[in-house]
């Protein structure tokens, strides 16, 4: 049986790329856009592991939390956030693992593999006393922006970290190289 994540996140982008990449590794995978509707698409069905922004519209991903832990306190999940310092709160709150975005994809994977081929009795154990099996994951953008491009064609290039928006991210606007004539 192919196993179910439920991805949620207010940022479009963010979604259709994580969507991408977990099909690509052969999950089936369902999409919310804020608490609400990944409450109602929990209920909706069978969901093997949950992958949740903490900022959302409608409703934070803090309640969504604490809702789904109350439901079921073995749902493994991965909290995703572009917040700093959420580790303690997260960790507190029965969540598996804690990634800071930019999110290192690889990385990423191998948590969610790990925590899917996770023993039930382990599971068990953990949500018992939740701090114990706690990943937290720091971000590294450079792996993430490498894979989507090794992986995706993208319309546009991704800017340079640091860029701001409209910087030019061709070679010649790179630091320490002098433009081309």
């Amino acid at each position: 049986m192919t196993e179910k994540i439920l991805v949620v996140d207010d940022e479009k982008s963010i979604r259709d790329a994580l969507s991408k990449v977990l099909r690509n590794e052969h999950y089936d995978v369902l999409l919310a856009q804020d608490a609400t509707d990944a409450i109602q698409r929990y209920g909706s069905g069978r969901i093997d592991l949950l992958l949740l922004d903490l900022n959302l519209p409608g409703g934070n991903g803090w309640s969504a939390l604490e809702w789904l832990t109350k439901v079921n306190p073995l749902l493994p999940i991965v909290i995703i956030t572009g917040v700093a310092n959420q580790r303690e709160l997260a960790e507190k709150s029965g969540a598996d693992a804690l990634m800071e975005k930019p999110l290192d994809v690889p990385l990423l994977l191998r948590t969610i593999r790990e925590l899917l081929d996770e023993p039930l009795e382990s599971r068990a154990q953990r949500a018992g006393r939740r701090t114990s099996g706690f990943r937290f994951l720091p971000c590294d953008d450079r792996l993430f922006r490498q894979m989507l491009a090794d992986r995706f064609t993208i319309p546009c290039p991704l800017p340079r970290p640091g860029a701001g928006p409209g910087a030019n991210s061709s070679p010649s606007a790179q630091p320490g190289r002098e433009p081309e004539q």
